[in-house]
């Protein structure tokens, strides 16, 4: 079986080494990043990934909050704006004028959960994807939260999804992809199945298997080992990946790929 489609990473090797080497060292040329999430429950992912941003070294990170986070900010999130709420605590419908403005003016969105199961955001989500083409990521219960657009995640250019196994499995499913991924299945069978999902799909994905991180993007596949699964759940790794895909904008494959070689 031809498997030339699919390259593997170690973290004293990485695949794509031009990436790094071209990332900006002047702030100006960096980037520009918009993160939206957070819920009156929590935000510790979006500060989470703020940190990070800065610490990738983007340009310029603004933060979208509900404003039913106003009494529980950081003095350190100094970029944060605040929008309306709903009585949920998250995002209202009257919060999509300041969070289209947000994405007509960054580089790129990361959506990084802690969003809560509120309809009233999820519908702005669904907004995001449709009425914006600025290259999105998303990861943890960002993308729980648009369950009922499987559809429009997978067909959406420019997207960048950071899943749980279980998530990209309910991904497949929700599309009504022919394939079925199960937690036994080996990595070659797994990275074979994404490499004809986005074949089908130009939704990049990366999914953790086997102790591997796996990126696939228009048919090509990268494995990185990896036993750093609290950098995915933290955000960490989606916050990464978001930053360098902002320097390479035509190159997500190779600097998502890039990206993981620093957090691994």
């Amino acid at each position: 079986m031809d498997t030339s489609y699919w390259l593997k990473q170690t973290p004293s090797k990485p695949l794509f080494p031009d990436i790094e080497w071209s990332k900006p060292e002047q702030k100006a040329r960096a980037g520009k990043l918009l993160i939206i999430g957070g819920h009156a429950q929590g935000f510790v992912a979006v500060a989470e990934t703020y940190n990070t941003a800065l610490k990738a070294g983007v340009g310029e990170v603004r933060v979208l909050l509900p404003d039913s986070l106003k009494k529980s900010l950081p003095p350190n999130l100094t970029e944060a704006i605040l929008l309306p709420s709903n009585p949920s605590g998250g995002f209202s419908k009257d919060a999509w004028p300041e969070i289209k403005a947000g994405a007509d003016w960054a580089d790129g969105i990361l959506l990084p959960g802690d969003a809560g199961r509120n309809s009233e955001t999820a519908i702005l989500y669904e907004k995001l994807l449709q009425e914006t083409d600025t290259p999105l990521t998303i990861t943890r219960d960002a993308a729980d939260l648009l369950k009922n657009n499987y559809s429009g995640l997978a067909e959406r250019p420019n997207t960048l999804l950071v899943l749980s196994f279980a998530q990209a499995q309910k991904l497949l499913s929700g599309v009504y992809y022919p394939k079925i991924l199960t937690f036994s299945m080996p990595i070659a069978a797994f990275v074979d199945v994404l490499h004809k999902f986005t074949l089908t799909y130009p939704v990049t994905l990366v999914v953790l298997h086997n102790e591997n991180l796996v990126v696939a993007n228009e048919g090509k596949v990268s494995s990185t080992p990896w036993t750093n699964a609290l950098a995915i759940w933290r955000g960490d790794t989606a916050a990464y990946a978001a930053s360098y895909w902002l320097w390479s904008p035509g190159k997500v494959f190779e600097s998502v790929t890039t990206s993981l070689v620093v957090v691994a």
